[in-house]
């Protein structure tokens, strides 16, 4: 977790998988972010866990999290 400024960033590198294989979650100030990546047959190739605590002072209503064209996930929170 980085802050930078008054927000805090988390930023993930999940370009071998596609926006829809991506789920981000967040609980009592944890993030998590989970991937998977099914092969034709059905079976599981690739998958993707982190989780991470974010420091006491940030706002759980405005985490919010954008993919880039490179496939980095930026999760993003402003402190209190």
């Amino acid at each position: 977790v980085h802050a930078q400024g008054d927000t805090y960033q988390v930023v993930a590198d999940v370009s071998q998988f596609e926006p829809p294989d991506i789920v981000v979650t967040t609980s009592n100030c944890h993030v998590s972010i989970q991937a998977e990546k099914v092969a034709e047959d059905g079976t599981i190739c690739d998958t993707f866990t982190h989780k991470c605590r974010l420091p006491e002072d940030t706002d759980p209503l405005s985490v919010s999290c954008t993919l880039t064209e490179t496939g980095m996930l930026v999760i993003t929170a402003r402190r209190r």
